[in-house]
């Protein structure tokens, strides 16, 4: 029963995977198909990156309250929020440029959620759905040291290219 569990999760991974479109972002940073006025692409979804790492849950951000950090805006909540992103970036940023981990791991640039993020080591991740957030939780540490091996090759390649549409 064990081993039909785990062929029907498999194929459900690789289905949903494989039937992702490709996240609109610049070649580091998975951005929303939007952009601000100044031509910036939106970071987190638009969420409060700060308020999910500080343990407050998904929050949106307000587009008044925006913070550009390399190229990338990211919005907050509260001023307070945008003040300490403003001071420590690295310390908010999703790992892998707000990619899905495990996408990353198997060699793709999937869109990541904050509805599915995980924080191991004081650094967050980000991933694409429930499916593959129960995969990753099967091997975290597995799927981690996969995506960190498999990301500086992956880090400044355009999403078409990694996901193999080259055409894109």
């Amino acid at each position: 029963m064990k081993t039909i569990k785990t062929i029907i999760a498999a194929a459900t991974l690789i289905g949903t995977i494989s039937a992702v479109t490709p996240a609109f972002a610049i070649d580091e940073y998975n951005v929303s198909k939007g952009t601000t006025v100044d031509g910036h692409g939106v970071a987190f979804r638009g969420n409060d990156v700060v308020a999910l790492v500080n343990g407050l849950g998904v929050v949106p951000g307000q587009a008044e309250r925006t913070y550009v950090h390399d190229g990338v805006a990211y919005y907050f909540a509260s001023e307070e929020a945008m003040n300490a992103f403003a001071a420590d970036p690295e310390t908010y940023m999703p790992q892998f440029g707000g990619y899905c981990a495990f996408g990353v791991a198997v060699g793709k640039k999937l869109d990541g959620s904050p509805r599915f993020a995980d924080i191991v080591d004081d650094k967050l991740y980000l991933f694409l759905n429930a499916a593959v957030f129960r995969s990753y939780e099967q091997d975290k540490a597995g799927v981690l040291a996969k995506a960190a091996k498999n990301w500086p090759d992956m880090h400044h390649v355009s999403v078409a290219v990694v996901n193999g549409d080259a055409s894109g």
